[in-house]
C-alpha cells in the first residue's frame, strides 16, 4: 500500500505514519521517494491504532510489537498484551467512575443553579 492508501484505510495522517516510522514502529519498503507498506506494516499499524485507542503508550506498543518475533507462536506477546490490557482496563474503569461522579456533581450544581435563577426571577418579578 502507498502512504495515501494507508492513511485512508486507517484514518491517520501522513505525518502520523512518518512519526511511527521514525519511532521504528513501522518499516515500509522504499522505492525511491515512495514508501510501500507491507501486510506486516498494515498489521502493525492496526495494533498501534488500537493500542493508542485503549490508552497504551507508544513505548508499551513498541515492546509488544517487538515480542512478535520471539518464535513462540506469539505466546509471550499475547501474555504481555493481556497483562497490560488488564491494568489499562482497571484504569479506564476508575476514570469512568470518576467521570460518573463528576457528572452527578455537575448535575446537582445545575439543579441548584436552576432553583437560584427561578428564585431570583421570582423576586425580581415581585419587586416590579
Amino acid at each position: 500500500m502507498t502512504i495515501r492508501q494507508m492513511c485512508d484505510a486507517f484514518d491517520v495522517t501522513p505525518r502520523t505514519l512518518r512519526f511511527y516510522e521514525s519511532k521504528e514502529l513501522l518499516a515500509p519498503r522504499r522505492e525511491g521517494q515512495k514508501r510501500l507498506y507491507t501486510k506486516r506494516d498494515r498489521a502493525r499499524l492496526k495494533l498501534i491504532v488500537r493500542g493508542k485507542r485503549f490508552g497504551f503508550s507508544l513505548e508499551e506498543i513498541r515492546q509488544l510489537l517487538d515480542l512478535y518475533d520471539m518464535g513462540d507462536q506469539q505466546l509471550t506477546q499475547l501474555e504481555h498484551t493481556y497483562a497490560i490490557a488488564q491494568d489499562r482496563l482497571q484504569a479506564m474503569i476508575a476514570q469512568r467512575d470518576e467521570l460518573d461522579e463528576a457528572i452527578a456533581e455537575l448535575r446537582e450544581q445545575m439543579r441548584w443553579g436552576e432553583r437560584m435563577i427561578a428564585s431570583l426571577r421570582q423576586s425580581k418579578d415581585a419587586a416590579e
